[in-house]
């Protein structure tokens, strides 16, 4: 059974902004937090921004409790439609509570605000299956996406600060 959890919203920032924030790990711990933190089982860590291929991590519940792994599987696309800057992950759990999850298709979309180009219009589509278990992960999956859209229209103004990486 394939579920799915959605957002749209609008960010106070320019989409150039929100789109250097969805190559941020730190953003994504940031979003997370409290809930969940991720640790990076990578060489050095993780890095300054995401770049395509695998990263793996594990997941911590409260920052503490290890839930397991999961490997993150990052897809940078911004030819697909026009004015759209998506970011794919189709990763998969490894093992623990995210190895429950079989299939697992994440993209962050931002583009142009219609009603104001000096925002951003944020979505944010999350397509999974976890067999008979897909309405609990579900269940558990839908408030943290109200957080971390939450987090995010926080977050967005001062995404409008940071500087671009130097290799951006």
């Amino acid at each position: 059974m394939r579920m799915v959890v959605m957002l749209k919203e609008r960010l106070e920032c320019a989409p150039e902004a929100a789109w250097r924030a969805l190559q941020s790990p730190t953003v994504m711990r940031e979003v997370a937090g409290p809930w969940i933190a991720y640790a990076s089982k990578e060489d050095g860590g993780f890095p300054a921004r995401w770049e395509p291929g695998d990263h793996p991590v594990t997941l911590l519940a409260a920052g503490v409790l290890p839930m397991g792994e999961q490997e993150i599987s990052i897809d940078l696309d911004t030819r697909t439609h026009e004015g759209v800057r998506i970011v794919r992950d189709d990763g998969r759990g490894v093992d623990g509570v995210p190895g429950l999850i079989r299939s697992w298709y994440h993209r962050m979309a931002v583009a142009p605000h219609p009603d104001d180009p000096t925002a951003t219009l944020y979505r944010d589509r999350l397509e999974f299956a976890a067999g008979p278990l897909s309405p609990a992960v579900w269940a558990g999956l839908w408030p943290l996406w109200q957080w971390r859209g939450l987090r995010l229209k926080q977050l967005a103004p001062g995404f409008d600060e940071e500087r671009a990486p130097a290799d951006a």
